[in-house]
């Protein structure tokens, strides 16, 4: 019997675009391991999808597109590396122990999702988010090679000349290569600090799409889709890092939130004033459910402790409705577990709530955070409840001043512009 394949009447441009997105990873991953090197790797795996675009909408997809295209890239790394003998021996030599003949890329059934290919991404992942590479090029690398976003797309999220990206990801590729970079898990005395990096690329990515840094939106949805698949990913290869739990748990409150961020004509809408109905709640049912299995473990992590916190803010029925002396209890935790002025400012917000804007802003004013366009925002909103509008529109000014994303900004001078005009 041949093998089965789904009928061509079904291939549509988006399943092809769905398996790309979820298959390029792990293929670029399987290859790296085998050849050592990113760029073949990445070259041979666009060949296969290339080859899959132009195939599979007159033959249909087949039962393991992973499988087809790892099989089919490997072929032409293959091919390639015969016809650049110069390359080095090492490619010919893995041409010997991985042959892959014509009959073989047929029989893509044969590659299974096995141990190895779940470790390929894992290895992959730590090889993009090393920290002998700028924190910039981490986030480049891992969304090029493990989301498979192409340089013009990471070059328009982060708003930088493609040109740019393109010498960051080539820069990121020589540094691996040329300082030796192993392509391995980081072993078990490595790994929380390595871990630490990963998490730090993930959440980076995450708060790009959430509230992007410049342009003309709040947010870069598809970078908050990006964060939240690569996230699940990790979970899914180290099922017992609760850190990791918890950083997907924050995720997904902040996009279960997404829809109520802003009006129908684009206007930001602060936690208070969103529209709970509007969230999305199987992602809040989700996320809780996965805070509940880190408060269930107990042992607290940063990312755990602003889960929770976004899980006491989804519990309340309305904003009025929001324990507040549990946040600031879980502020004092996680202050505890990360000494910031950022975190510090924030608990400072809850504290308002509690013990009044008077008490809170005591607090704010000890810090030292005046290029952070949330401490002027924080300042000018206390000030504002204490009946001080002059000096709160100043505050409103100031924050608008230190943040390039226009959504923000408007809304920052629409306030400070009603306290002017005495609204």
């Amino acid at each position: 019997m041949g093998v089965v394949r789904l009928s061509p009447m079904t291939v549509t441009s988006t399943q092809i675009e769905r398996i790309f997105r979820d298959e390029y990873g792990r293929a670029v991953s399987v290859l790296t391991r085998v050849f050592g090197d990113l760029d073949l790797a990445e070259d041979a795996v666009q060949e296969a999808f290339t080859v899959a675009v132009n195939r599979w909408p007159g033959e249909g997809i087949p039962p393991s597109p992973a499988g087809w295209i790892i099989t089919t890239a490997r072929r032409r790394a293959i091919d390639h590396a015969r016809r650049e003998a110069a390359r080095g021996r090492k490619f010919a030599e893995a041409a010997r122990v991985h042959p892959v003949s014509e009959a073989s890329v047929e029989d893509e059934a044969s590659v299974e999702e096995s141990t190895d290919m779940l470790d390929d991404r894992l290895r992959l992942m730590f090889t993009c988010c090393h920290p002998a590479l700028a924190p910039a090029s981490r986030v480049a690398l891992t969304l090029r090679m493990l989301g498979g976003l192409t340089t013009p797309q990471i070059a328009h999220a982060f708003l930088v000349p493609e040109t740019t990206m393109a010498q960051r990801i080539s820069r990121s590729k020589s540094k691996i290569r040329d300082a030796r970079i192993p392509f391995r898990i980081p072993n078990d005395t490595e790994l929380p600090d390595r871990l630490d990096a990963v998490h730090a690329v993930l959440y980076l990515i995450y708060t790009e799409g959430h509230t992007a840094s410049d342009g003309p939106d709040l947010g870069n949805p598809d970078l908050g889709v990006e964060a939240v698949r690569l996230t699940r990913l990790l979970a899914e290869l180290l099922p017992g890092d609760l850190e990791t739990v918890g950083l997907l748990a924050l995720m997904l409150f902040g996009e279960s939130r997404r829809p109520a961020r802003t009006t129908g004509d684009g206007r930001l809408v602060l936690l208070a004033d969103q529209v709970r109905a509007d969230w999305d709640r199987a992602l809040v049912d989700e996320a809780q459910d996965l805070v509940r299995r880190c408060l269930h473990a107990n042992r607290p992590g940063p990312y755990q402790v602003q889960a929770a916190i976004a899980a006491v803010h989804s519990d309340a029925a309305t904003a009025a409705d929001t324990d507040w002396s549990q946040i600031v209890q879980l502020y004092d935790q996680l202050f505890a577990l990360q000494p910031t002025p950022v975190v510090a400012l924030h608990r400072a917000i809850a504290v308002a709530e509690v013990e009044g804007p008077e008490a809170a802003l005591r607090l704010v004013d000890e810090l030292e955070l005046d290029r952070y366009r949330v401490f002027h925002a924080a300042r000018a909103a206390l000030l504002r409840r204490l009946g001080r509008p002059r000096d709160a529109a100043a505050a409103y000014a100031m924050a608008a001043a230190r943040t390039d994303n226009a959504v923000e900004r408007a809304y920052l001078l629409r306030v400070r512009d009603e306290l002017v005009n005495g609204r």
